[in-house]
């Protein structure tokens, strides 16, 4: 009987332990400030795949676009970008070649002049990482 108490109580201690330890892992994760923003180097618009390179230029004239969703505010939910007002950024579809949906790249663009965006980044990964564009014009 004591021994059933005994494993009782230990399974209880190491349910509460990795609890504990899932919380504060995390709070670590959540707690990222705009300094963490996983942004990695920045490339050029030539350095843009084909369909990223036309993607720019149409933002850049306004449109037409592809995609419905093409424009519509990015919340910058996951924070791998710098902080701002909500309704800042922007977000639009890259055509991945070969994909029947939207796929999972983007150019996310902010500012308050869709047309002249202050800074434009890429994602490849669906919001995972970034990298900032860098128009050389």
């Amino acid at each position: 009987m004591k021994a059933v108490k005994q494993s009782r109580g230990f399974k209880r201690w190491l349910a509460v332990f990795f609890g504990a330890m899932l919380m504060v892992g995390t709070l670590l994760v959540q707690s990222k400030t705009t300094t963490d923003a996983t942004t990695s180097p920045s490339l050029s618009v030539a350095d843009l795949p084909r369909e990223g390179q036309a993607t720019y230029q149409l933002i850049r004239q306004g449109g037409p676009f592809l995609y419905e969703k093409d424009g519509v505010v990015f919340g910058n939910r996951e924070r791998q970008l710098p902080r701002q007002d909500r309704g800042y950024y922007r977000e639009y579809t890259v055509k991945t070649p070969g994909s029947r949906d939207r796929g999972a790249r983007r150019i996310v663009c902010g500012g308050q002049e869709p047309r002249k965006p202050r800074a434009c980044y890429y994602t490849q990964d669906h919001y995972a990482s970034f990298r900032e564009i860098v128009d050389k014009n």
